[in-house]
């Protein structure tokens, strides 16, 4: 699926249908924007100013939707957060450089149950295999980070977890801090005794994936 292009006056909208989770935040909040249940053009960001169009691109939680304003960059998170879905994926926030993608993002939702069909983000999947799996995993020792931002690496590690790299909160679903680290690997095979962190258990349960 290719991402749709839309020009305004003051900047471009961009939806990437691969990253979507249908969330959708966008059609409950603005309607008149992204219209649901039509055939043909569904975008509407001529309806929205551009403050309007950043807030519908910061609350899409898997970063389907970008705004950038002509002659200005891509706002950046001041905190990079990862926050732990109950019974869901990963919901990243970042200035994210992530393995395989051309252009940084600063949102990304990603798989943790290890079913998706389009790893390594999430498709909903975690719905359609009833995966278990807390949210609200217990705090972990961990010293307050010299930085809060900052470029993000992740990488997807074949038949294993996801690789992170740089300054990170790792956050509960209901938003409390749990963990702040540079360096982490997280599970995303669903079978970690650790969640969300890996254990080596994709090597137990037979792991495997195509990215």
């Amino acid at each position: 699926m290719s991402i749709e292009v839309h020009e305004t006056d003051e900047g471009t909208l961009y939806f990437d249908g691969k990253k979507c989770i249908h969330s959708r935040n966008c059609v409950l909040n603005r309607p008149d924007v992204f219209v649901p249940n039509v055939e043909g053009e569904w975008i509407h960001p001529e309806r929205a100013n551009s403050d309007e169009l950043h807030g519908l691109a910061e609350n899409c939680p898997s970063g389907a939707i970008q705004f950038v304003e002509h002659g200005q960059p891509r706002r950046k998170p001041l905190v990079n957060t990862l926050h732990i879905r109950e019974n869901g994926p990963y919901a990243l926030k970042a200035d994210i450089h992530m393995d395989g993608e051309k252009e940084p993002q600063t949102r990304l939702t990603l798989c943790r149950c290890g079913a998706s069909k389009n790893r390594p983000y999430c498709d909903g999947s975690h719905s359609d295999i009833g995966f278990t799996a807390t949210g609200e995993p217990p705090l972990q020792d961990s010293g307050i980070l010299e930085k809060r931002d900052g470029p993000v690496t992740v990488s997807a590690i074949r038949d294993g977890p996801l690789k992170v790299e740089g300054n990170l909160e790792i956050c509960t679903g209901t938003g409390h801090t749990i963990n702040r680290t540079q360096q982490t690997f997280l599970c995303r095979c669903g079978a970690s005794n650790n969640k969300p962190y890996c254990d080596g258990s994709h090597l137990q349960a037979g792991f495997t994936t195509d990215d």
